[in-house]
């Protein structure tokens, strides 16, 4: 058993070394990639959806260390709001890198109660997974839908946006890379259901849009 663990870890610690390495490399020599439109021209109007453009405060931005971003409130007519942001991010070098909702949240005194993913269905991408957690504050629960959309893929894991940060910094030279983000509240006049499916409608009238403005 000793001789089997010193095994897996030697291994392990190898990988992460081949990684280090890999990035340490790779990301100096990456290109910065712009995105193919500015996201403050992102559209207010999607559906029956209209939108709010929204500003975190500086020092947010701060730590985000975002290249181009959007924040906006979008309501329908019935007024349920859905709040979308879409960071993007030309490189990822040391202290540039996409910040995981799993760990600002809690931060921001939000529990997440469930994590586990959810399937969207559209034209450009087929069938893909996404992220969903459902966070409680007090007497206060919203529902989140976010992925990480990478050089035209839609990807919904942490540790696979970070290989394919690795391989991408080698193979293409290139660490660019987006992150989207939709929450909405569950309304006391509806259940959980509702505010997920919510998410998904929207979630899916926006894909297109993305593919216009996030490189492939």
């Amino acid at each position: 058993m000793k001789k089997m663990s010193l095994k897996h870890t030697l291994t392990a610690s190898a990988i992460m070394l081949l990684t280090l390495l890999f990035y340490h490399y790779g990301v100096k020599a990456a290109e910065e990639i712009h995105p193919n439109k500015a996201l403050s021209g992102f559209p207010r109007q999607i559906g029956e959806w209209t939108g709010t453009e929204k500003f975190f405060d500086k020092n947010i931005y701060d730590i985000l260390k975002v290249s181009d971003s959007f924040l906006a409130d979008y309501y329908n007519p019935d007024g349920y709001p859905i709040y979308l942001y879409i960071g993007f991010y030309q490189s990822q070098r040391e202290g540039e890198l996409i910040h995981s909702p799993k760990n600002c949240m809690p931060g921001a005194g939000w529990n997440i109660e469930q994590s586990y993913l959810e399937e969207l269905e559209t034209p450009q991408t087929g069938k893909v997974k996404v992220i969903k957690l459902i966070l409680q504050r007090g007497a206060n629960k919203q529902v989140m839908l976010y992925w990480f959309h990478s050089q035209g893929r839609i990807i919904s894991s942490e540790y696979m946006q970070k290989i394919y940060l690795v391989w991408d910094s080698v193979t293409r030279r290139r660490t660019d890379s987006a992150f989207l983000r939709l929450i909405t509240p569950v309304i006391k006049s509806e259940d959980e259901t509702a505010a997920v499916n919510r998410l998904k409608d929207f979630a899916e009238d926006i894909m297109p849009l993305l593919f216009e403005y996030i490189p492939s």
